[in-house]
């Protein structure tokens, strides 16, 4: 190993810790302040952002995890009137899932304390900084 290459893997293991810590907080804080989980607010924040809903398919895709977790996660958030599930185009084999408008609200009022716990995860990095990160995780990922 070279010496660029040991700080490479000490960048990437640095990397990990930020990342699984401020995951870890904001797991905590879905729970304390809105009695759920991370999972069931990133179902949420796919289906907000796409408003005419997704396939069982795409949203495992846009959450890259298996269907079978997608599944659990939108079973859960239906039975709660979170979610809803519609066949798309009267075909019973294709389902579109969809927020109700009590999904709506409620992941509305979740994405602004998420946002500020983000917020104030990141809130030592000016906007310098920022740019900076962002351009060099723009130039990391996939080895060439």
């Amino acid at each position: 190993m070279t010496d660029l290459s040991k700080r490479r893997l000490k960048t990437w293991i640095r990397l990990l810790g930020v990342t699984r810590g401020a995951e870890n907080h904001l797991r905590d804080y879905l729970r304390r302040a809105h009695g759920t989980t991370l999972p069931r607010f990133d179902v949420m924040a796919a289906l907000w952002r796409r408003r005419e809903g997704v396939t069982m398919s795409e949203l495992s895709r846009l959450l890259l995890v298996s269907n079978g977790n997608a599944t659990a996660v939108v079973d859960r958030l239906e039975a709660d009137g979170m979610v809803r599930r519609e066949a798309e185009n009267g075909d019973r084999r294709r389902i579109r899932v969809r927020l109700t408008p009590e999904g709506l609200e409620a992941f509305e009022i979740m994405a602004l304390g998420h946002e500020a716990e983000v917020d104030a995860i990141l809130g030592r990095l000016s906007e310098t900084d920022l740019e900076a990160l962002r351009d060099i995780l723009s130039r990391a990922g996939r080895p060439e």
